[in-house]
């Protein structure tokens, strides 16, 4: 018997682990060649959930998060060996990286363990394509998902530290702008959260669009480097590398074998796209899915001879040049060079991301192209990725050796496209020239697309030219263009809006001759929602307990049911109620207010109505409206004053007391929304520094505002302006989170304002204004009758025009806009109307002092205010997920 070897003596074959994930079958083999004593190292020591033989069952030692002990433990390992520091010298930025490190480490296991399961269980995954993912800071949200938020807290405040000050040291991650991105971050919050397999991929930008400055009431823009720190969210994968290549040229070769004539496409320029990896913890489920950001990198980061030669600048211009791709979110594209260098942005995201996509699909189902549909389905958010439907085109066809058709038959299964806009003028378009330069091979596959589909169309509706010069893919006009949200539509399966009027009127406007084209069950809609666990339970946390309090509901269950809000009318009539809730939004006001003071060192008082207005600065969202209504409110009161009127009078006959706070930010190059700005710091330098007004009016512009910032100021808002002019909005999705809040909406008929009148009831928003049907007829009749300047805008014009508010000329052009050139977004219409509007809820409002035993204003705007909440349950981002998923991308939840 001594002549037998044990198990364990036997010579192992070699073992093979790879550095880029396995497949299930690979999991089985490895497991079975791991030597028995490796596996009960492996056992003892890992956090992971790892097949026990012996076992037959998975195991884990995760508890860093719920145990005291654990915690404290790890936050000082991290203190003392990550950050090399010590308990004299860690101050409150130390405490922040010790914590996320901590935090990241629990959070790892459950985004490792994901990965696996998802691996063996091996269905099918979405992939989000998006140019931003606006995430904000990541470290209160991940206490909040993994349900660790109280024992973090505790444990911080024994080690000598204040949570809200500690979650305050981490910067917002500046990898978006406005609600494209936040939507994106929304959407893979929920993917998690309801257990979908689902990746996002874009690009980790160094710097954010920018930092807003206001200097002298304009917007200076200064470089946002939010990665001053190590970001310990990031998981860099230096070992993931794909070469991406631009310019050079495309020449035909042929098969030996076959005799078959293959396109080669030299690339004249190489950079690298590098992985990193953010993982996104799911709410009450350890479902952690996974972001993937390109970083680019040179192939070759120093040329020594042209260094010993001399040429100090030329020696490093390659990796300049690479790096610049992923430098900054939306370079100023007014200038060729800027044109470039998005257009460079664009493919190379894209590309890394489908070659990314297809080595993982080659992986587990090797060559059989014919499952790749049934495995894959890839979103698009918006046009910015349209150029992943040509990349997988040349894949299959140049690559991999697919016939054409079948390789297109396989790209319109996989691709869905979601569009953003009805005004045709934000729709994306490359240059023809442009392209070629860049993409040699992309622009001959466009023209092939292009070819084949215009071919079909031509069969169908013999004879139509103007028809197959409007679905044309390339735009003959100068300089000949790719119309990318054409090509997003022939690429995909399935179109959609965002809310259900926008749905309607892309099929009725701007897409109406691709739904002759295609018919109308390619498009559809899937109307916007929020995440409830930051926009509630993260950025209203007294708010969001006290409806956990009255829905009996200690684990916050409420935050992936949304409906359970419904419960809350219930208590519409109990006033001790109504008293807390109120008592909840004056102290979110109070926190409002302080950080206005922080910003602009102005003071307001939080017991007047706060009358918000944040987003992006834009013509069609009307901030312009906004404040001409302010300055009337002004020059009103400035009239009664001057007639005897006391400030008392006013506030009881004619206005309330209110501050008007605004801010978001205008894009470098957008000259019209910069006036904007520029008009109301200017509004507000005078305002706020007039004696005889008190607080009876303040105006604010909030600099740089932002995801944490909107944390604060979404709850702190009693009234949310939401003034696009019908028919431009494509859905909105702060109006959800205001409204989520108990801020209540001044609106338009427009974008997901329709939905949510619909949910809350006409009687719980206040609308006003023309109507989309309304809108051609309008601008008709301003280009062939003239604007008509109504008597209270006029005398708004009159005072712009007067220099009350510094140079006029610096405003003439906003002005000009509205009373000689047509008033494209309808502001002489609509002024008397929200005029009239404010005059209404003004009166429900009240005269409301910050007194809780205020019944009149208990009963009137406190009660819309729950009502709103009550009916906001289908504004979660959870029930898009779930939309998309069931009509769309046709993918199940992972069984948990």
């Amino acid at each position: 018997m001594g002549d037998y070897l044990t198990p364990s003596e036997l010579p192992q074959p070699k073992l093979k682990r790879t550095n880029t994930g396995f497949t299930p079958n690979q999991i089985i083999a490895l497991d079975a060649s791991i030597p028995e004593s490796a596996k009960h190292i492996w056992y003892k020591y890992s956090q992971l959930k790892v097949l026990d033989s012996n076992k037959g069952t998975t195991q884990t030692n995760q508890g860093v998060l719920t145990s005291k002990d654990a915690f404290e433990e790890s936050f000082v390992r991290h203190v003392e060996t990550t950050l090399a520091r010590n308990m004299y010298n860690c101050d409150n930025l130390a405490a922040y990286q010790a914590t996320s490190n901590t935090i990241r480490d629990a959070l790892l296991i459950d985004w490792a363990n994901t990965q696996q399961k998802q691996t063996i269980q091996d269905g099918k995954r979405v992939y989000y394509l998006s140019l931003e993912f606006l995430m904000g800071r990541a470290m209160d949200n991940a206490l909040i998902n993994l349900n660790s938020r109280d024992n973090t807290k505790s444990s911080l405040t024994e080690l000598g530290f204040n949570l809200e000050d500690v979650l305050e040291q981490e910067p917002d991650a500046a990898l978006g702008n406005g609600g494209l991105g936040r939507l994106a971050a929304c959407f893979v919050d929920s993917l998690s959260s309801k257990n979908y397999s689902g990746w996002g991929y874009g690009l980790n930008y160094q710097y954010g669009i920018f930092k807003q400055k206001i200097v002298d009431g304009y917007q200076i823009e200064t470089p946002d480097y939010w990665l001053k720190y190590s970001n310990p969210w990031e998981i860099m994968r230096n070992e993931i590398q794909i070469p991406v290549d631009f310019y050079g040229y495309v020449y035909e070769d042929h098969d030996p074998n076959t005799g078959k004539a293959k396109k080669i496409w030299a690339g004249g320029e190489r950079v690298l796209a590098v992985a990193a990896d953010f993982p996104i913890p799911g709410f009450n489920t350890d479902n952690t899915n996974n972001l993937r950001l390109w970083n680019a990198k040179p192939t070759n980061e120093f040329d020594f001879t042209k260094f010993n030669a001399g040429d100090y600048q030329q020696s490093v211009a390659a990796q300049q040049r690479a790096e610049s791709i992923t430098s900054v979110l939306y370079p100023n594209d007014n200038f060729e060079s800027g044109k470039e260098l998005r257009l460079k942005q664009q493919y190379f995201w894209v590309s890394a991301s489908l070659h990314d996509i297809v080595r993982r699909f080659k992986k587990n189902h090797k060559n059989n192209w014919n499952k790749f549909a049934d495995q894959i389905a890839i979103q698009l958010n918006d046009t910015h990725p349209t150029l992943a439907i040509v990349e997988l085109q040349r894949i299959f066809v140049d690559l991999e050796g697919l016939e054409w058709d079948k390789a297109w038959e396989i790209v319109t299964k996989v691709f869905a496209y979601t569009n953003h806009t009805v005004m045709s003028e934000a729709l994306e378009k490359w240059p023809v020239d442009l392209l070629g330069r860049l993409l040699p091979r992309h622009l001959e596959i466009i023209y092939d697309i292009n070819f084949n589909f215009l071919s079909d169309v031509e069969k169908k509706f013999p004879g139509d030219r103007d028809l197959l010069g409007r679905v044309s893919v390339i735009e003959e006009n100068h300089p000949k263009s790719v119309r990318m949200a054409s090509l997003a539509i022939v690429g995909s399966h399935k179109v959609n809006g965002v809310a259900e009027l926008h749905s309607e009127l892309i099929k009725t406007t701007i897409f109406k001759d691709f739904v002759k084209v295609f018919g109308k069950d390619k498009f559809t809609n899937v109307t916007n929602g929020i995440t409830p666990r930051r926009w509630l339970r993260q950025a209203n946390p007294k708010l969001a307990a006290l409806i956990a309090e009255k829905l009996n509901d200690p684990n916050y269950e409420y935050l992936t049911n949304l409906g359970s809000l419904k419960k809350l009318e219930q208590f519409v009539n109990d006033d001790e109620f109504l008293k807390r809730w109120d008592s909840i939004k004056f102290d979110n006001k109070v926190k409002l207010a302080n950080l206005i003071k922080e910003t602009t060192n102005i003071e307001v008082d939080p017991t007047v109505l706060f009358d918000v207005q944040v987003k992006r600065i834009h013509e069609y969202k009307r901030q312009q409206l906004n404040i001409f209504a302010v300055i009337y409110r002004y020059l009103r009161i400035k009239e009664l004053l001057s007639q005897g009127v006391s400030v008392e009078e006013i506030k009881l006959k004619h206005y309330i007391s209110k501050a008007s706070i605004f801010g978001g930010k205008a894009a470098p190059g957008y000259y019209m929304a910069k006036t904007i700005i520029h008009l109301i710091n200017k509004v507000g330098d005078v305002v706020n520094n007039d004696p005889e007004i008190g607080n009876l009016l303040k105006v604010v512009f909030v600099p740089d505002y932002n995801v944490s910032k909107a944390e604060i100021i979404t709850p702190g808002s009693d009234l949310s302006n939401h003034i696009s002019t019908a028919g431009t909005e494509a859905s909105g999705t702060s109006n959800m989170k205001f409204a989520l809040n108990g801020g209540l909406i001044i609106g338009t008929v427009d974008g997901a304002n329709v939905e949510i009148t619909r949910e809350i009831g006409e009687e719980n928003i206040f609308l006003f204004g023309n109507l989309a049907e309304s809108v051609e007829e309008l601008r008709h009749k301003h280009i062939f009758e003239g604007v008509h300047i109504s008597e209270t805008l006029a005398k708004v014009f009159s005072a712009i025009e007067s220099g009350i508010f510094g140079n006029p000329d610096e405003y003439r052009a906003l002005i000009d806009g509205i009373r000689y050139h047509g008033d494209y977004y309808l502001v002489s219409d609509d002024f008397d109307l929200f005029l009239q509007a404010h005059t209404k809820l003004e009166k429900v409002f009240g005269h409301h002092g910050g007194d809780a035993n205020d019944t009149d204003h208990l009963h009137k705007w406190v009660k819309k205010s729950v009502l709103s909440v009550a009916n906001m349950g289908f504004f979660s981002s959870d029930r898009c997920i779930d939309e998309y998923a069931e009509d769309i991308w046709n993918i199940e939840p992972l069984s948990q």
